[in-house]
């Protein structure tokens, strides 16, 4: 029987790397090479070639050979990971495939603790479990119902079926009084006196009826019927007869 098959002094020719095996995990482990750059299976082709040359089967080495190329692989496959903080740069080549190795192995330990639980979701699939506390009161038992009358029923369904009367909407348009009304009142009032606060000959009115009386002053003032005073914003509104010089001011400034 030939000599066993040093996995380490495997020689690869590859398109991004050419030399043994061994050299190729420490390039790899001290991410100097990247492993997408690697096609793993002509190493694969490299390592079956070699062995069909010998004679015999040798465990070890493919036991070794397997171990190895399983952990490239794992490594490829999760290229996308943030890698584990080991130093790296320094490993030996003997290191550096114990290293893979254990990386493996915890491979394996969580891909059988997640079989382990995917059969448990399978088993216990039937089960359901409450999300929230279980409520103090014991369950209340569905309402049952007395034996009606088949011909009450029907005259029930008979007013149901009847067309509800129309709304009406009158009560809520707003009733606007004539303006005239509120311009014979100021004209009453400046008769009796001389001066009139709007706020005390508007007090118990609505809204609505307030701004008419309002709309009555200034058709009034346009009409230089009355004076306007008012001492600040807000203040007050007084009203008063207009005088024989205010008119006649009034009546050039408008012309």
């Amino acid at each position: 029987m030939s000599a066993a098959i040093s996995v380490g002094e495997l020689q690869l020719d590859l398109d991004a790397f050419e030399g043994p095996f061994d050299l190729l995990l420490t390039l790899v482990l001290r991410e100097e090479i990247s492993l997408s750059e690697i096609d793993l299976a002509e190493i694969v082709i490299a390592f079956v070639t070699r062995w069909a040359e010998r004679e015999g089967v040798d465990l070890d080495s493919c036991g070794e050979f397997l171990v190895l190329i399983s952990s490239l692989l794992e490594l490829k496959a999760r290229g996308l990971f943030p890698e584990e903080e080991v130093e790296l740069s320094e490993l030996e080549p003997e290191a550096a495939a114990e290293e893979l190795a254990r990386r493996l192995a915890e491979y394996r330990r969580a891909k059988e603790g997640a079989g382990w639980l995917e059969e448990q979701l399978a088993e216990q699939a039937d089960r359901f479990w409450r999300l929230g506390p279980a409520p103090l009161a014991p369950p209340r038992p569905e309402p049952t119902f007395a034996a009606q009358d088949p011909e009450k029923l029907a005259a029930m369904l008979r007013l149901l079926a009847v067309e509800p009367p129309a709304v009406s909407t009158a009560h809520m348009a707003l009733q606007f009084p004539p303006v005239s009304r509120f311009v014979e009142r100021w004209r009453n009032l400046l008769r009796r006196r001389t001066t009139v606060d709007f706020d005390q000959e508007t007090v118990g009115l609505t809204r609505v009826e307030v701004a008419v009386a309002f709309l009555a002053l200034l058709e009034l003032r346009k009409q230089n019927e009355l004076a306007l005073s008012q001492a600040a914003p807000f203040a007050p509104i007084r009203i008063s007869r207009p005088s024989a010089e205010r008119s006649m001011s009034w009546t050039a400034h408008s012309a």
